[in-house]
């Protein structure tokens, strides 16, 4: 991987508590996986910052690297990778998602 894109990928990671790369914005995602990524987070009531890989081939080729190649889109939580919207589906539902919230002391509003 391009270091150049390694070091971007590191610091928007550290940028935030909760990072979303994906492909579209959250007002506009392009892809069923990144318009379900946001909702749930959504429903939560989460702040994140999302990042639109779309918008540069190479940092959307690097997130993948970065990620061993998971599908996008990609979830950051205080710099640990948990993987996709599927990933993040279960996680909500087997209670995991939540948990972690509290772990890491991030606001959220309780789960409907």
């Amino acid at each position: 991987m391009d270091t150049v894109i390694k070091e971007r990928i590191d610091h928007e990671i550290a940028s935030s508590s909760i990072v979303l790369f994906m492909r579209g914005t959250p007002i506009f995602p392009q892809c069923t996986f990144s318009s379900q990524a946001v909702h749930l987070l959504n429903l939560f009531g989460l702040k994140y910052k999302a990042i639109d890989v779309l918008t540069d081939t190479a940092l959307q080729q690097g997130i993948r690297d970065y990620g061993s190649g998971a599908a996008l889109p990609h979830l950051y939580v205080c710099g640990e990778f948990l993987g996709s919207s599927y990933v993040l589906k279960t996680m909500i539902e087997n209670g995991k998602f939540e948990k972690l919230l509290q772990e890491k002391n991030i606001p959220y509003k309780a789960r409907p």
